[in-house]
């Protein structure tokens, strides 16, 4: 009876030992599951927000940039008194690696800031002629939190900086496919023009319209708008050595300036020629004529 068992377990041990060397050299099926998704998430995140003190045109424009952008993530508002630097911190507390920042110094003068956090580059533009969505009321109507479809004036291409202007701009409003909070559509374009050392923004609806028997791609204006005019490009994040500094810019409160100068010349000018002219009238003696009261009479 032992004799049995141990040709029985002689017998049971070399046939797992065979299963087991067919199942190393056998490679095993995968199971694919319909909701197993295996693409690859895109992590990309923009923070906007401002400092504090901004007007409530700047702040709607802020709501419109944050439906344009469906990967966005808020912040409270910086303080004017603390150091851009910070707003390295927020990011990476936010989990972002894009950066809209605006800073108002005065009463309607506004400067973005797009960075790339924590490295860098970042980019300073003065921001002018500003309409929002809610002034415009325009036809135009996108899906909220779609796609946009970024289109770009050849101008980019012929300077380096306007090169890396292009890629920050891509970089901050593209939304890639399967990033956070965005919808599988594309349905409006927004476009930048490069003209008089200036850029300009704008975006449209694409829509489709009958023109006869076939369908056509038409545009359809939604908003915002605004010119963005490039001020300064640093290395580094919200600061750093300056790669590039605009000649052509010459900031608001030097315009304001020359204004008030331009302004006292005037007033200046006007005085000066009328005491010209009440001195010239002064010494200027007329003969008496043949036809005054006194000759006649």
């Amino acid at each position: 009876m032992s004799k049995r068992k141990l040709e029985a377990a002689a017998e049971f041990h070399t046939k797992k030992k065979q299963k087991k060397d067919s199942d190393a050299t056998t490679p095993t099926p995968t199971t694919v599951s319909l909701f197993d998704n295996t693409e690859q998430v895109n992590k990309q995140r923009t923070l906007i927000f401002s400092n504090r003190g901004i007007t409530p045109q700047c702040r709607h424009l802020i709501t419109d940039l944050k439906n344009l952008i469906p990967c966005h993530k808020t912040q409270s508002k910086l303080d004017s008194g603390e150091n851009l630097y910070v707003i390295n911190e927020a990011c990476e507390l936010a989990g972002c690696n894009n950066c809209i920042f605006f800073e108002q110094r005065q009463r309607g003068e506004w400067f973005m800031w797009l960075s790339r956090s924590p490295n860098g580059p970042s980019a300073r533009f003065f921001v002018s002629n500003v309409h929002t969505m809610d002034e415009l009321k325009l036809t135009g109507n996108c899906l909220k939190g779609s796609r946009p479809f970024l289109s770009f004036d050849p101008s980019f291409d012929k300077y380096e900086h306007t090169r890396l202007v292009k890629e920050l701009l891509i970089q901050t409003f593209g939304t890639p496919k399967g990033s956070f909070k965005s919808k599988p559509f594309i349905d409006h374009i927004i476009s930048f023009y490069y003209q008089d050392d200036r850029i300009w923004f704008r975006n449209y609806q694409v829509v489709e319209q009958e023109a006869g028997k076939k369908m056509e791609l038409a545009l359809n204006e939604v908003g915002p708008r605004m010119v963005m005019q490039l001020v300064r490009i640093h290395e580094g994040s919200f600061g750093g050595p300056i790669l590039f500094d605009n000649p052509l810019f010459i900031s608001p409160a030097l315009q304001k300036e020359a204004k008030k100068r331009q302004q006292l010349l005037t007033v200046l000018n006007k005085e000066e020629n009328e005491k010209h002219f009440l001195a010239k009238r002064e010494n200027t003696f007329l003969p008496p004529s043949e036809l005054d009261p006194e000759n006649l009479f």
